[in-house]
């Protein structure tokens, strides 16, 4: 256990401080927010082209109100905090790049939605969108990283089994729960 939590910290203190580094905000973060907005504003186009995206903000040409995909608004904590857990379980590499593509696409599809879902709701009462935007979602996502991780957790269980699952596990193997 406290393998893990020492490999966990250094692996989200690594990552976070990357995250915050001007290197990794010009050739990463910022870049990466900016795709966000783009795509978010894609989707949203399929129902309604009255919007518009310009490096991280999107926005509605008809209202006039738009959002900023700022830190800890684009999802890239609960993934460092995902990544850092999927490096500090003793797994496979193959086990952990899946972890990984498929923890980013449930974080980043969520966060589209919770983008999305901000867009029009700051549209229609403020308040609300004060409520979901700082309190719902941030949890939301957050959540969302250690459901995939349990999942994962889950799924490496599994493999341990003989025959990749079912029949009794190995002395010292992590038994699948129900």
């Amino acid at each position: 256990m406290l393998s893990f939590i020492l490999k966990f910290f250094f692996w989200a203190g690594a990552l976070f401080v990357l995250n915050v580094s001007t290197w990794g905000q010009t050739h990463l973060i910022i870049p990466f927010t900016t795709g966000l907005a783009h795509v978010s504003a894609f989707l949203v186009k399929l129902w309604d082209d009255a919007v518009q995206s310009q490096g991280k903000v999107i926005w509605s040409t008809e209202t006039g109100f738009g959002v900023s995909i700022e830190a800890a608004c684009n999802g890239v904590e609960a993934m460092i905090i995902l990544f850092a857990a999927l490096m500090a379980f003793p797994a496979t590499w193959k086990q952990r790049v899946v972890g990984l593509i498929v923890g980013t696409i449930a974080i980043q599809a969520l966060n589209l939605v919770r983008i999305i879902s901000l867009f029009y709701l700051g549209q229609w009462d403020k308040d609300w969108f004060e409520f979901f935007h700082l309190y719902l979602w941030q949890m939301l996502i957050i959540l969302d990283a250690l459901f995939v991780w349990l999942l994962w957790l889950r799924w490496i269980a599994r493999s341990r089994l003989p025959g990749g699952g079912g029949g009794t596990p190995p002395a010292g193997a992590l038994p699948a729960t129900a």
